[in-house]
């Protein structure tokens, strides 16, 4: 008989329409592959040598300010530029581009170049929190833009490139590809359904509460059904709201605890900085109505099996679909049991 925990099966990721290769009886296996010294994260509270602490150049000459909260700047070499010239490139159909507009914000999350989000206390989560409201709204105001995406990569394993903890904003001209793709995945359930995909998806893993990993008034943090990386969750607001400025007051609050209570089970996992690529999808803006759109937080991070081993997309995931070992569910399992206490703070 068919078995989700022993048996090669695919699963559909309702949000973008793509489908993951799950095959559980993999997780058996011996490992013999690359092994690394596990990475040493012991940072000073300020670092004259970076680019982002308070009072110092950074690499363009630009003085930063001795900020005490939250600071924000466009980024010194933005991969989006707002003074892109108009263009088009079509060569017999084969050759396409066309140019890109946009702007790139960098948001160092505190003053303090040791303190990475699980060690900040909520009230400064909260300050985070209402930066990036305050950056959605004012960039959404360019009528040219039409998508806004909030992003933190955190860690050497995942590209960062200054080690103080710091996010990132990218806004648009055009709707990029998993926007659209997950743009259409919500429109078709919500015009056949009248509700939205994710609170009726949320609705179902509250039920079944097999890959809930915690849950507070107005949040829940769920290991999706069709993740890919081993320990990806999917914060997701109990509330059908399109962007980050619905917030209410409360929830404004609730989800400065999840981002606290979450990233610290990270932490504690292997006992290390936890790496990941995290960010915000929402409605896109100056594009019309788009009550379909329901506001979530993915977290895609790479370790696998401890704080040196890491998931490898290779091979078949860049040739052929995206794979992975471990099921959701067991990896929900292994989150819930994690303590909410750092384990630099034990």
């Amino acid at each position: 008989m068919f078995d989700l925990r022993e048996h090669p099966h695919t699963r559909l990721n309702i949000l973008n329409g793509d489908r993951v290769l799950v095959s559980p009886h993999r997780s058996k296996r011996p490992w013999q592959g690359k092994m690394e010294t596990p990475p040493v994260d012991e940072r000073p509270s300020f670092d004259p040598a970076c680019y982002l602490c308070p009072g110092n150049k950074r690499a363009d000459g630009t003085i930063n300010p001795v900020y005490t909260e939250t600071f924000v700047f466009t980024n010194d070499f933005s991969a989006l530029l707002s003074n892109t010239p108009e263009g088009n490139v079509n060569v017999g159909g084969l050759l396409q581009a066309g140019s890109e507009k946009g702007i790139c914000r960098v948001l160092s999350f505190s003053p303090d170049h040791s303190l990475t989000l699980p060690l900040l206390s909520v009230a400064d989560l909260e300050k985070v929190i209402e930066v990036w409201k305050q950056e959605f709204n004012s960039i959404s105001a360019d009528p040219a833009i039409k998508n806004i995406q909030i992003f933190e990569n955190k860690g050497e394993m995942m590209g960062c490139s200054n080690p103080h903890p710091h996010g990132q904003i990218w806004a648009q001209a055009s709707l990029p590809l998993e926007i659209t793709k997950e743009t259409k995945q919500q429109q078709e359930y919500f015009t056949a359904n009248g509700r939205s995909l994710l609170a009726d998806y949320l609705q179902l893993e509250l039920r079944e509460k097999e890959r809930i990993v915690f849950e507070n008034e107005h949040f829940a943090v769920v290991v999706p059904f069709w993740a890919t990386w081993p320990y990806e969750t999917l914060v997701i607001s109990k509330r059908h709201i399109q962007t980050i400025l619905q917030f209410s007051p409360a929830e404004h609050s609730a989800f400065a605890d999840v981002l606290k209570r979450l990233t610290t089970r990270y932490d504690n996992l292997f006992n290390v900085s936890f790496p990941y690529s995290a960010g915000m999808h929402q409605s896109p803006v100056n594009d019309g109505e788009h009550p379909e759109w329901h506001w979530h937080m993915h977290f895609y991070p790479p370790l696998l099996r401890s704080a040196t081993v890491k998931k490898f997309m290779v091979g078949y995931e860049m040739l052929a679909n995206a794979q992975r070992d471990v099921t959701p569910e067991w990896a929900a399992e292994k989150l819930r049991e994690l303590s909410e206490v750092h384990y630099k703070q034990i």
